[in-house]
């Protein structure tokens, strides 16, 4: 009995951190004090993302998929190709750092693709566009489409590449 006991209070730590330390992982304060991230989130609070409607989303609210399992599995592909990349690129000025931005918003937008933006799923479940071309484009979400196929400057917007 005493075994089981110590199994269940073994196993519930583990959870509970496992749970904390993917909601601190997750966090803005996290993902701007170990890289330089920081530059991107100053763009992020001046696009129409920030702060409409009291929102203001957090880095791991879209750049993670749904799911604790996936996250974990996101953190741990993405982190260590952010650390190489912190440890290969000089980005230490946002000159130097915008340099990269391509490549990385074309990376966040294949990882979004992947996950059938279901981060972006997460605040939009049901989109209603105003317009008829709006409604025409939103019905390609049927087609296999997602929203990045479309929506793909979110808060980075001189984008070099189309499609």
């Amino acid at each position: 009995m005493i075994r089981i006991i110590i199994c269940l209070i073994i196993a519930s730590a583990i959870i509970f951190g496992a749970l904390r330390g993917e909601r601190f992982f997750s966090s803005t304060a996290f993902c701007t004090s170990c890289h330089t991230m920081g530059y991107a989130y100053e763009e992020l609070k001046k696009s129409s993302h920030y702060g409409r409607l009291g929102i203001d989303p957090q880095c791991g609210g879209c750049h993670l998929p749904n799911g604790f399992l996936n996250r974990l599995k996101a953190h741990a592909l993405s982190g260590v190709t952010d650390l190489y990349g912190e440890f290969t690129k000089d980005l230490s000025t946002y000159e130097k750092f915008s340099l990269y931005r391509d490549e990385l918003a074309e990376r966040a937008r294949r990882n979004l693709k992947n996950w059938d933006s279901s981060p972006c799923r997460t605040c939009h479940k049901n989109p209603r566009p105003a317009s008829d071309n709006g409604k025409a484009a939103h019905r390609m979400l049927k087609e296999g489409k997602t929203c990045v196929d479309c929506h793909r400057n979110l808060h980075y917007r001189p984008l070099k590449t189309a499609g």
